[in-house]
């Protein structure tokens, strides 16, 4: 392996953790906003990007345990960001379900 290859993947995992540590500090600024414990969505997007950087690092390290551990981040990381997406999905649809189902009890009242 030659230093440029080595440094280049060493800038891989610098960048891979500088990505995974600044989504603690997406939450605790939304938080502060809040004024209560919050997990934006930016927050996991930027757990789903550290963590492939730092999936990709641990490969070419050959380090299973640390592929390992990341491998099952990003399994999370996509699930919660799955999970949100169906959500937001469904929240138009419940909106004009409510809607319908409030018109119907107040023609009922009429």
């Amino acid at each position: 392996m030659n230093v440029s290859s080595q440094t280049f993947w060493i800038a891989i995992g610098f960048a891979g953790q500088a990505l995974f540590s600044a989504r603690f500090l997406i939450q605790w600024i939304a938080s502060e906003r809040a004024k209560k414990s919050v997990v934006p969505k930016l927050f996991w997007y930027f757990s789903l990007a550290g963590g492939a950087t730092l999936f990709a690092y641990a490969v070419w390290r050959e380090d299973p345990v640390f592929m390992v551990g990341q491998a099952f981040g990003l399994i999370v990381y996509i699930r919660n960001l799955w999970l949100i997406r169906h959500e937001h999905d469904a929240q138009p649809q419940e909106a004009s379900l409510s809607s319908l189902g409030s018109t119907d009890t107040a023609a009922k009242r009429d």
